[in-house]
């Protein structure tokens, strides 16, 4: 006889009991690393995961109840917290339990936004949340939209891909698009030209690390055909923003007047828009204090934004915004099981075109709960504290006679090193790994003015003073055994 068939995620008392039990393995996991980072190093960690992991497969389970507390327990014990306050490497953001909460809501009932009958609900709350967001980045746009994707990394492929299409596949002269990134660019720009059968991306140094405008259109100045300019709001490295504003107008400078199709006295057509990968800074647009950091961001064709950064949701809620919902229209696609033809002309909503994904989880529900539950204020408040936090870790690497500060922050990342006789990269890198392997702190690192640095990415808002002064503490006690 065939035992009763597990609970399924749709039956709230079933779950709420196996919470019950994977809260505890997560508080009991944490309790047990006790700091950022699980002591020990690669080799620990993956000991401790095969001791409790066990076989695998195994030829009969041990129970609901017994899989979850070994193996969250032992994720727990073994994770880098972002939460942790000197957990502190990458763009890698503590989610707000609001979010998370959403986001187990969103799991249990597993609406998939890939047609209607999926996803009535979600599939018209993406649709507002989107338009809500979209014209947060094109306040004057007539028509602006946005797209739900995985983050900076989908989305920056999508406005290639959206350029391309824009342009015809080589171009009205038979050109390809040409993408123009900085040196300071993120690189999935490389591997999107690459995917979409597009020209290596035109890359300008940027020895400060930002784009310089003079260098850009000199650039320009050797191309013609289309071109995509990729600004960025908030680099990896540094946290940089490049002058958008001066970018836009080389744009539009750029543009030839579209009747030189027609004459062959006048200069072969060409076109550039701007694209802004603002995955990290976008979010500075809650804060009425920071947003004019973004001044100019209105100007571009099509802007990256990623929630799970500057915006504290679970990953993934990455944002593709474009200036006009006409652009999109390439997208779509017809697949008679999720979008036929008379359902859709009777009105049931086209979601195909929405994505190049297919199945895709309703990510855009942790986001409405949190718009909703903390409002523009609340977010902006949210972005004022870390960018407060990066300042005030700044002030205290400049007050430490030990430690050299590579710049004021423009956003919440901090870079600076042990500086002194004998101090060399390799005596940063070498911090960096003593912490790692200690279990007390996750710095990253980053090379700028030819040498390597310790980099800070402040994303906790809970952090203090006292949490930043320990952080020094321990990279000053790191540099000197």
């Amino acid at each position: 006889m065939r035992a009763e068939p597990p609970p399924l995620a749709a039956d709230p008392t079933a779950l709420s009991r196996l919470l019950g039990t994977t809260l505890d393995a997560l508080r009991d996991g944490a309790r047990t690393r006790g700091g950022p980072l699980p002591a020990g190093g690669p080799e620990a960690v993956a000991r401790r995961v095969r001791e409790a992991l066990g076989e695998p497969l195994p030829e009969t389970g041990h129970g609901a109840d017994e899989a979850l507390r070994t193996l969250v327990r032992v994720l727990a014990e073994g994770a880098a917290d972002p939460a942790h306050p000197l957990c502190a490497a990458h763009l890698h953001t503590p989610p707000l339990a609001l979010a998370a909460a959403a986001d187990l809501a969103a799991s249990a009932l597993n609406p998939s936004m890939d047609s209607w009958d999926q996803a009535p609900a979600a599939s018209a709350i993406e649709d507002r949340v989107t338009a809500a967001l979209a014209a947060e980045v094109f306040p004057d746009a007539p028509r602006p939209d946005a797209l739900v994707t995985t983050g900076g990394t989908e989305s920056n492929q999508l406005a290639l891909l959206l350029a391309r299409e824009r342009q015809g596949r080589q171009g009205r002269q038979g050109r390809a698009v040409r993408t123009v990134v900085g040196a300071n660019a993120h690189h999935s720009f490389q591997r999107a030209a690459w995917l979409l059968g597009l020209p290596e991306p035109v890359v300008v140094p940027t020895p400060r690390g930002t784009l310089d405008p003079a260098a850009v259109r000199e650039a320009l100045a050797a191309l013609t055909g289309p071109v995509l300019v990729v600004a960025t709001a908030g680099t990896t490295d540094e946290g940089l923003i490049d002058p958008i504003p001066a970018l836009a107008d080389l744009c539009a400078a750029y543009r030839a007047d579209d009747r030189a199709d027609d004459r062959a006295d006048l200069p072969e057509h060409r076109h550039a828009d701007l694209h802004v990968d603002a995955a990290y800074g976008g979010p500075l647009l809650f804060s009425r204090t920071h947003r004019p950091l973004l001044d100019g961001l209105a100007r571009a064709r099509t802007v990256t934004v990623d929630l799970h950064k500057l915006g504290w949701q679970p990953a993934a809620a990455g944002l593709l915004a474009v200036r006009d919902a006409a652009d999109l229209a390439v997208l779509g696609h017809t697949a008679a099981y999720l979008n036929a033809d008379d359902d859709t002309e009777a009105g049931l909503p086209d979601l195909l075109g929405r994505s190049l994904r297919t199945t895709r989880r309703p990510d855009v529900l942790k986001t409405a709960v949190t718009l909703r539950a903390l409002g523009r204020t609340g977010l902006g408040e949210l972005v004022d504290a870390c960018m407060d936090r990066a300042q005030e870790l700044a002030d205290l690497v400049e007050k430490a006679p030990g430690l050299d500060l590579r710049a004021r922050p423009t956003l919440t990342t901090v870079l600076f090193r042990p500086n002194g006789p004998g101090v060399t990269d390799g005596t940063v890198a070498a911090v960096r790994r003593t912490l790692l392997a200690e279990g007390r702190a996750v710095l990253g690192r980053a090379e700028a003015d030819g040498r390597l640095w310790l980099k800070a990415t402040l994303l906790n808002p809970h952090a203090t003073s006292g949490d930043l002064a320990q952080l020094i503490t321990l990279v000053e006690g790191s540099t000197h055994r």
